[in-house]
């Protein structure tokens, strides 16, 4: 039917229909019902009076309505009226309210302090790290119910005289005193923990009953816990476990005595105050009744915040305080009911600070009975070393000294210089060098050094000392003047370590300092001086690779100039350092990773795209077939940055002897290969620019090895569809630049891919087809096509032909999207048989001007045409069949339009053939949109309009076709 098809030549000038253009000063989404803040709507640049009084006419709207009368893009052009943007306007409000809190919080007195003497940011700490595996025991009469423990309510609330109330607590306590304590024995560390957990429900529960005696009851027992040191090295946990309860005991008291004080009228408020002092008089008076210290000092100490109520000096009682902890034996016993009465004493927001300096000094005093023969026949029976039972005081010791300078360097000066005067001073060392502030330190630089260097203790060894130097002068922000000099006094004492773990250990510290504030000579030097004493043993390499690991990240991370550092002598050499190929690798992935993210935007230096390709080379080698997807896409995006990076700005061809080496070198990455492929065609297009499309012998060479690059490297990647893209675009790329015959190959290349493509791909747990993907292709390739010139030794449009015959053997899932290829090769077709085709390149002879019209090509692109009409026509009988007429409607429709415009409706048949496609679609009109035929409808007369103007013979044709389509 098809066979008569005859291209018409176009009798009339395609012309574009602008809209039309004004001038405004207003935003178009701008409503004109903007209202200021006074109810009058804010003038704006071109309106007049008029215009503004119609404006407010305008139909309220739902947003209008949700907002007060303006939408939110109105309301935030009344904020740019303003001159304030949404930004502005929360920062605002944000500094507002944190002025308002501030004020609050001046007014009102809380118990939260700093976050640096946070205790609960360090809880979870101190439980992970104290943890044991031996039996504990613990001693309590609460974990069981006796008979007798609810005797005690109800016998008071038979009471009625207040005297007998009071006897009777008290005679309850002495009774506890008496010795109804059990012993829980061998309870491993999760089952202390679940018990020590149980005591604290019992405490709230019993709180909440008006058991106010068991409470305490329970609040002294567990304060007696702290008393135990049997586990020594649980100690620590020990702590934190009880103090939290007794921390909750403490609010307990203070809050029933607040409510207790503010509740009722204003004209009880006195009368209530005055009780609430008798019951914390009462209080007061039972803690003092424990005979035991150290339970008298706990539960004192709990409820220390209550003295409110008493209105007395905070500083008194704890001076008192103070002192009554030196009644306590066990310097560590002392040390942590220290650390207990300076939380208190913080949480109190005591300004004066000379309690905690006594604390201090009061353990300074006793500081050398943990060096004692009893301390030491303790350690042996439960074969606890020095050096672990040295670090249970860092805690306690950490927080004393912590709260003595927060915010106060008075006493730092006076506590340094106490200490050199210590014997095995060590233990406080370690805990001023963590407390102290690094500026602090760094203003005494030498000072410490000289300290530390003399220092010997037992447990605390030399190299601990300068590791935590280190990492107080890495975070100082004002160093001392002689940085060079003191880096020197450090070493000196550093390199005398004879252990490679010491070593690594104190040297890891000092990595950042070295990083930050040190030339890259001094880095280089302190890489090299690593290499050399740790290099000669491959099992302490392998053993310190974690430090290792972290002195090369500080290095990298801290170094101003990466470059810089990548072009050192030691620097690749101290990458051989890690044995393990997965530890090398992720140490280059991390290199490449702060290049990427702190390396210069480009760079030609040949010594730092060595270095670069080397470490890549390594994440190169390291994928193979059992490497997972992401970490080669990991790899493949650093080395790709890497790569994009290199510029030798107009040097060309040295740019493409790199892109021909990188190929060479990172061989196993198909993502590499791609950005190459990109990267060598932006290369060709750069110098077609800078040429004008006017090749010199030269530049032409030079683009023709760009594109046999891009030839030869992308059979190397793997995915098919990639392969297909890069060759149609590397094919778009030689077109452009003259080069017919490599881009002749490229799109035959891409064009005989097409069977090797799968029929799905899976994304994302799913299966997609890859039918939508070919479509677009063949699309991209068709409009491509146009533009190419028939080869002499391969015949009239052979490169269109080979892309039909991809079309017939490839075996679509949907049926419809091959005919949407052939309708498109319509369109392609067409324009072949124009005078002039509607868009060139410069420099390349289309088959427009190499052809010249001629009649024996026009038949050719004829008999083209009749055989796509012919395929459609299959599909469109394949639709059919297969019942999916809203597809054959559509399809019907478009192949219509096109025999409208292209074709010679003076032929029969094709005449004939309109029709019946118009006559197709208009039977299954129910199953298209109720406006899409007579939209194709208004199109076929408007084409009729635009033929009969132009005087065309197809005018007559078209309007015959719209008669027998039944058109009204």
């Amino acid at each position: 039917m098809a066979s008569e098809w005859v291209c018409m030549p176009r009798l009339y000038d395609v012309t574009k229909n602008y809209f039309p253009s004004f001038q405004t000063f207003d935003h178009p989404l701008k409503l004109s019902t903007v209202v200021d803040s006074k109810g009058t709507r804010a003038p704006s640049l071109g309106s007049n009076a008029s215009s503004r009084s119609s404006s407010m006419s305008v139909l309220v709207e739902p947003l209008t309505q949700s907002f007060d009368g303006t939408d939110p893009l109105s309301q935030f052009a009344k904020q740019e009226q303003d001159a304030i943007d949404p930004l502005t306007s929360m920062a605002s409000e944000y500094e507002s309210f944190k002025k308002v809190k501030s004020k609050i919080r001046d007014k009102e007195s809380v118990d939260i302090v700093d976050e640096t003497l946070n205790w609960n940011s360090r809880r979870l700490t101190i439980l992970n790290r104290f943890t044991t595996s031996e039996k504990l025991s613990i001693s309590t009469s609460f974990l069981t119910a006796p008979a007798q423990s609810h005797l005690g309510t109800d016998t008071i609330k038979v009471q009625t005289v207040v005297s007998d109330k009071v006897k009777f607590r008290l005679e309850q306590l002495d009774d506890f005193e008496d010795g109804s304590v059990r012993h829980m024995m061998d309870l491993t560390q999760q089952e202390y923990i679940q018990r020590i957990e149980q005591l604290n429900q019992e405490l709230v529960q019993s709180w909440h009953n008006d058991q106010r005696v068991k409470a305490l009851k329970i609040a002294i027992q567990c304060s007696k816990i702290l008393a135990d040191t049997s586990v020594l090295s649980f100690y620590p946990s020990q702590f934190v476990l009880v103090t939290d309860i007794l921390d909750i005991f403490g609010k307990l008291v203070y809050d029933r005595l607040k409510q207790k004080s503010t509740s009722g009228p204003e004209s009880m408020r006195q009368a209530n105050m005055d009780s609430a002092r008798d019951t914390c008089q009462n209080w007061f008076f039972k803690i003092a009744s424990i005979r035991e210290l150290l339970p008298r000092l706990y539960v004192e100490m709990a409820i220390l915040k209550c003295y409110e109520f008493l209105n007395e000096n905070y500083e008194n009682a704890l001076v008192r305080l103070t002192k009554a902890i030196r009644g306590v034996g066990d310097p560590l016993v002392a040390v942590y009911a220290r650390c207990y009465l300076i939380r208190t004493g913080v949480s109190v927001l005591a300004p004066n600070k000379t309690y905690i300096y006594q604390n201090f000094k009061d353990f300074v005093t006793i500081y050398q009975t943990t060096f004692s023969g009893a301390i030491r026949s303790e350690l042996n029976r439960q074969r606890v070393d020095m050096i672990v039972y040295l670090s249970l005081y860092g805690p306690a010791l950490n927080f004393i000294l912590e709260a003595l300078v927060h915010k106060n360097n008075l006493y730092n000066e006076e506590i340094l210089k106490d200490v050199q005067n210590v014997k095995n001073n060590g233990t406080i060392l370690m805990a001023i060098l963590h407390a102290f502030q690094p500026e602090f330190i760094a203003a005494h630089a030498f000072e410490f050094v000289n300290v530390l260097s003399l220092s010997n203790t037992e447990g605390i060894s030399k190299s601990q000392l300068f590791k935590a130097l280190g990492s107080s002068m890495s975070t100082s922000s004002s160093l001392c003047e002689s940085k060079q000099a003191f880096l020197q006094e450090v070493f000196k004492t550093i390199n005398t370590f004879t252990d490679p773990r010491e070593y690594i250990m104190s040297v890891e510290s000092w990595a950042q300092f070295i990083a930050t504030n040190m030339s890259i000579n001094e880095v280089n030097r302190f890489l090299g001086e690593i290499h050399s004493r740790v290099s000669t043993s491959k099992t302490v390499c392998e053993k310190h690779h974690q430090q290792l690991r972290n002195i090369l990240d500080k290095i990298v991370q801290h170094q101003k100039d990466i470059e810089q550092l990548l072009v050192q002598e030691y620097f690749l050499v101290y990458l051989d350092l890690f044995q393990k190929e997965s530890l090398k690798v992720e140490a280059c992935k991390y290199i490449l990773d702060i290049y990427k993210r702190n390396g210069n935007d480009h760079t030609n230096d040949p010594v730092v795209i060595n270095a670069l390709m080397y470490i890549g080379k390594i994440l190169n080698d390291y994928v193979n077939a059992l490497t997972v997807e992401d970490e080669k896409r990991q790899i493949s995006q650093l080395i790709c940055h890497f790569i994009r990076k290199v510029y030798f700005e107009n040097d060309f061809e040295k740019q493409l002897s790199f892109y021909v080496e990188a190929r060479g070198t990172f061989s196993n990455l198909d993502a590499v290969y791609n950005t190459l492929v990109h990267s060598v065609n932006k290369l060709a297009m750069e110098t077609c620019q800078i040429v004008q499309y006017k090749h010199t012998r030269k530049t032409l060479g030079f683009v023709k090895a760009c594109v046999a690059f891009c030839f030869i490297t992308i059979p190397s990647i793997s995915s098919v569809q990639q392969q297909m893209d890069l060759y149609l675009l590397s094919g778009q790329v030689a077109l452009v630049n003259n080069c017919l015959g490599q881009a002749d190959s490229c799109f035959e290349e891409a064009l005989n891919l097409v069977p090797e493509l799968n029929k799905s791909l899976e994304m994302e747990g799913k299966s997609r087809t890859m039918d939508n993907y070919l479509v677009s292709f063949l699309n991209n390739m068709l409009a491509t096509l146009v533009l190419v010139p028939d080869s002499p030794e391969q015949g009239v449009l052979y490169l269109l032909r080979l892309l039909l015959d991809v079309m017939q053997n490839y075996e679509f899932v949907m049926d419809s999207l091959p005919a949407v290829v052939y309708l498109n090769a319509l369109d392609m077709l067409y324009v072949q048989s124009l005078d002039a085709f509607p868009y060139h390149i410069p420099g390349v002879v289309s088959n427009d001007e190499l052809y010249g019209h001629d009649p024996k090509f026009l038949g050719e692109v004829n008999n083209l045409c009749s055989f796509v009409v012919e395929e459609i026509l299959r599909r469109l009988s394949q639709l059919g069949s297969a019942q999916q007429y809203k597809l054959q409607a559509t399809l019907s429709l478009e192949l219509l339009l096109r025999i409208v415009r292209y074709a010679d409706l003076a032929k029969d048949q094709i005449f004939l053939l309109a029709v019946n496609l118009g006559l197709l679609a208009m039977k299954h009109e129910a199953y298209l949109e109720p406006k899409y035929i007579p939209r194709i409808l208004r199109t076929l007369e408007d084409s009729h309009k635009i033929m009969q103007d132009s005087k065309s013979p197809q005018a007559s044709y078209i309007q015959q076709l719209l008669v027998r389509l039944n058109y009204k």
